[in-house]
């Protein structure tokens, strides 16, 4: 297993290369369709009799990285509470979301959100049995993944995952999609 050690972040921005404006990057971006996953783990609990909270997020900087052995890749916000989750907890698990779960995709991908707790009071799931993490039902693919890199790159960090479990639970339906700024249906 490789290990490294995260670079320093930097405390200053970075620019954007001469005639490259925030605004001119994301709508060239915006342009690239992306699959919607949600990304969850678990909280270490507070104590030795308790169960650590359930933190989710959606992403569509996901990928695949390698075959053997299997590895993916997922993009967080710096400091985010995910980033911050899997910084200590390096276990966690990932959702390929259908077309008919817009609603988990914007309900996790929300700021000034509610609590994780309520976020998935009502979201029907189960529990990965490697990771503890939740699985999101009707999802079209679930992983359990296991942190063996993170590589922070500008305001986002890279944590590249060993996959650990792979389940293809739901064959029916399409998979959701983000593109232009809004999730989509593909067809």
């Amino acid at each position: 297993m490789l290990q490294t050690k995260p670079p320093t972040p930097r405390t200053e921005p970075v620019p954007h290369a001469e005639g490259v404006s925030n605004e001119e990057f994301r709508a060239a971006l915006s342009r690239l369709a992306a699959g919607v996953v949600l990304v969850t783990a678990q909280e270490p609990p507070l104590d030795a009799d308790g169960r650590g909270e359930d933190v989710g997020m959606t992403a569509t900087a996901f990928m695949s990285v390698s075959l053997d052995p299997p590895l993916v890749m997922v993009s967080l916000r710096n400091d985010s509470r995910m980033d911050d989750l899997l910084a200590e907890q390096p276990l966690w698990a990932v959702s390929v979301l259908a077309e008919s779960q817009r609603h988990i995709a914007g309900r996790f991908a929300m700021r000034g959100r509610i609590s994780d707790r309520l976020l998935f009071e009502d979201i029907p799931y189960v529990r990965g049995e490697v990771t503890g993490a939740p699985l999101a039902g009707g999802a079209l693919a679930t992983l359990e993944c296991r942190t063996e890199q993170r590589v922070v790159a500008g305001d986002h960090t890279l944590v590249i995952g060993r996959v650990l479990s792979a389940h293809v639970p739901s064959g029916d339906g399409g998979p959701l999609t983000y593109f232009r700024g809004k999730y989509r249906q593909l067809g």
